[in-house]
């Protein structure tokens, strides 16, 4: 027989009470009020996610010794169609960095400063890697910071290191449980933390329905038009652009003054013809052919790989969630937005370039102001490092579960 006391209580004897209290209403209209919900949605997801979690089922990981000449270098990263590697010091037994195809631009910019084509072809064959921090201390570009994470460290802990670092990519180490070295487990780049979103957040990402122009993710051209600029001047500032008849090397200077990848060509109206890449002067000069950067643009999209993808172009009207739903189908590292029809209604003209958005602007704003956690973090570590709990103040850290009005919202 059954224990009564172990029955559920019923109905009719449990009422409820009707509340009389009423929910307080959020003050934004419905489609911002989802817009910020589904945010703080995605931030929860991550927090609830390890940087394991994103691996894909079947990768590589290509390693390089900083004693490896960086014509074998370069190398190794056109022959596996890789545009970065992680570095490690075997005389020390411990991770030393990333390469990356911008230290080769800063290669590039060294040698055509300080020796002839003939010196460039012959040093090159016989630099280290170990030496590339010289090298860009001599060029005065900034030092790039020796970042890593736990694989086991939640995507939020992941895209806060980026975000704050302005790193595109983020090294994953563990340690030798018998040797206690370190060891290099996989990187995690912004791509593949936007894709991993796109993919397990589908729900929020229908929410995200805001458009790129009312959220200003990206840099835009501070001057719509070019009417009544002064001579020399930029119409197109900060943007840094090219034309058909600049030269590689003009665009391999910007590309390492400004640490950008990618810069649009435009023709005498502003209108994005195509886009000329870091990784385009690397496919001109693994030959060792450093001639090759003078030529024009023109020509050297010529030369350019078969399988580049293509330039990937928006509007201001187009909405985050659209964005990440193609960041989802396709491999994206940037989107050129360019005036469409509404800015044509306005005198604009269709196609003619109006900003750019990379994957550090798309993640930066769906992390939010990360202004607030740092401070909540030093504040931690003070309290945990002997300041006495009666002069620290408490830590004050924000709930994912906050409201949408919330003034940690970007």
């Amino acid at each position: 027989m059954s224990n009564p006391n172990l029955l559920p209580p019923s109905p009719s004897v449990v009422r409820r009470r009707t509340s009389t209290r009423r929910r307080a209403g959020s003050n934004l209209p419905p489609l911002q009020d989802g817009h910020y919900a589904s945010l703080h949605a995605i931030r929860s997801f991550l927090k609830g996610r390890i940087c394991y979690d994103a691996f894909p089922i079947s990768f590589r990981l290509i390693i390089l010794d900083t004693k490896l000449s960086v014509k074998r270098a370069l190398q190794c990263l056109l022959m596996n169609s890789v545009v970065s590697a992680p570095l490690w010091n075997s005389e020390k037994s411990e991770f030393a960095g990333m390469l990356t195809v911008l230290d080769i631009i800063h290669l590039i910019q060294y040698y055509w400063r300080t020796a002839s084509y003939d010196f460039a072809a012959e040093d090159v064959e016989t630099l280290r890697l170990e030496k590339l921090r010289e090298i860009e201390i001599e060029l005065g570009v900034a030092q790039p910071p020796l970042l890593r994470k736990h694989p086991s460290s939640t995507l939020y802990e992941a895209a806060q290191v980026l975000v704050q670092t302005h790193a595109r990519r983020l090294p994953l180490l563990d340690y030798d449980s018998e040797t206690g070295h370190e060891v290099i487990v996989s990187t995690l780049t912004q791509y593949r933390l936007l894709k991993f979103i796109a993919i397990n957040c589908h729900r929020e990402i229908q929410q995200l329905n805001l458009p790129l122009r009312r959220l200003r993710i990206g840099t835009y051209v501070a001057t719509p038009s070019s009417n009544d600029l002064p001579e020399g001047q930029n119409p197109y500032h900060p943007i840094a652009t090219a034309t058909l008849n600049t030269t590689v090397f003009n665009v391999v200077h910007m590309f390492s003054e400004r640490s950008i990848s990618a810069v649009p060509i435009i023709n005498e109206d502003g209108i994005v013809v195509n886009l000329y890449e870091t990784v385009d002067v690397i496919t001109l000069v693994r030959s060792g052919s450093y001639q090759s950067l003078d030529l024009k643009i023109s020509e050297a999209l010529k030369q350019r790989s078969a399988d580049f993808p293509g330039v990937v172009i928006c509007t201001a009207s187009d909405s985050l969630g659209t964005l990440l739903q193609l960041i989802k189908k396709r491999r994206v590292h940037r989107l050129v937005v360019v005036e469409g029809e509404e800015e044509e209604r306005k005198g604009g003209r269709k196609g003619r370039l109006m900003g750019i958005i990379t994957l550090s602007d798309v993640l930066r704003y769906i992390m939010g102001d990360l202004s607030h956690e740092r401070q909540a973090q030093t504040q931690t570590q003070a309290a945990t490092s002997g300041t006495s709990s009666e002069s620290a103040p408490s830590p004050s850290i924000p709930s994912a579960a906050a409201s949408p009005s919330a003034p940690s919202q970007p």
